[in-house]
């Protein structure tokens, strides 16, 4: 039996959707034993709860030993206001767990990364029950954590790896939780931006990634409607920064904010699925 805690370092879950994944659980995933946090239901205006109390949700279900796993119940945005004291306050428990996530989640990963602490993967999160056909991503998420590593990725390579939201890895650069990415397939994607934006984007992570083995795409969606038409597409607008500063474009990538995100693990030691 593999003991998963459920907090949520950024904005609040519905109620309904914990529901919703718990029961899914206990059907289709007896090896797996959920526990949500009831922080994950607090509300203080954008967050789930004041920043200490994300925190302490937090460090509770990192730093409990008897937890295999802590899965970020949704993004949003926050957990870089608590990221510098989740880290300098975990304990030695933590440091053998699998930490599942994405989106703004994103800064934690790359900080546990960065301090090489724990199992970081990029994956589906209770909220994408939510979507249509959310039951596949969080049944892939689930998986992974039963020892299934169908879901993974299906482009990765022999080399490490890591996966993040794209505006999400551009506030990483130059703040004390930037992962060291030499060597690294970079994964990004992006949801809710102009496609300006995203070029603005990636000017400043191309600047910073020039040792990286390369780039890869996912999905970019749900991008908003500018008064005049910019000329690129995401995809063109990533090629034409790789290119600039000699950075190899990888090609697509399965990850992004839809039911078919895939599950990256960060690095190569988690690449194999939990046993």
């Amino acid at each position: 039996m593999r003991k998963v805690a459920i907090c949520a370092p950024a904005t609040p879950l519905r109620r309904r959707y914990a529901e919703a994944v718990t029961a899914l659980a206990a059907q289709e995933f007896p090896d797996i034993d959920l526990h949500f946090h009831d922080q994950c239901f607090e509300s203080e205006g954008h967050f789930a709860g004041r920043d200490e109390v994300r925190l302490a949700a937090l460090l509770e279900c990192s730093n409990d030993p008897q937890f295999d796993a802590v899965w970020f119940a949704k993004g949003g945005y926050g957990s870089n206001r608590i990221a510098a004291d989740f880290i300098s306050h975990l304990k030695v428990a933590a440091h053998e767990k699998a930490y599942l996530g994405y989106s703004d989640c994103g800064t934690l990963l790359g900080a546990l990364y960065r301090a090489g602490i724990g199992y970081p993967v990029h994956a589906p999160m209770p909220v994408d029950i939510k979507r249509d056909d959310g039951g596949d991503a969080v049944r892939r998420a689930m998986s992974w954590m039963s020892g299934d590593d169908s879901g993974i990725e299906p482009s990765l390579t022999g080399r490490p790896a890591v996966a993040f939201n794209l505006y999400t890895l551009s506030m990483l650069v130059g703040t004390q939780f930037m992962p060291v990415l030499k060597g690294h397939d970079v994964l990004i994607e992006e949801v809710g931006e102009y496609e300006y934006a995203i070029d603005r984007l990636m000017f400043h992570l191309a600047e910073n990634l020039q040792d990286a083995a390369g780039i890869r795409l996912g999905e970019v969606t749900a991008i908003p409607e500018n008064d005049r038409p910019f000329g690129a597409d995401a995809e063109e607008i990533v090629r034409y920064w790789c290119a600039r500063y000699g950075i190899d474009y990888l090609g697509r990538a399965m990850i992004g904010h839809s039911a078919t995100n895939r599950i990256v693990p960060f690095g190569l030691e988690a690449r194999a699925a939990p046993a």
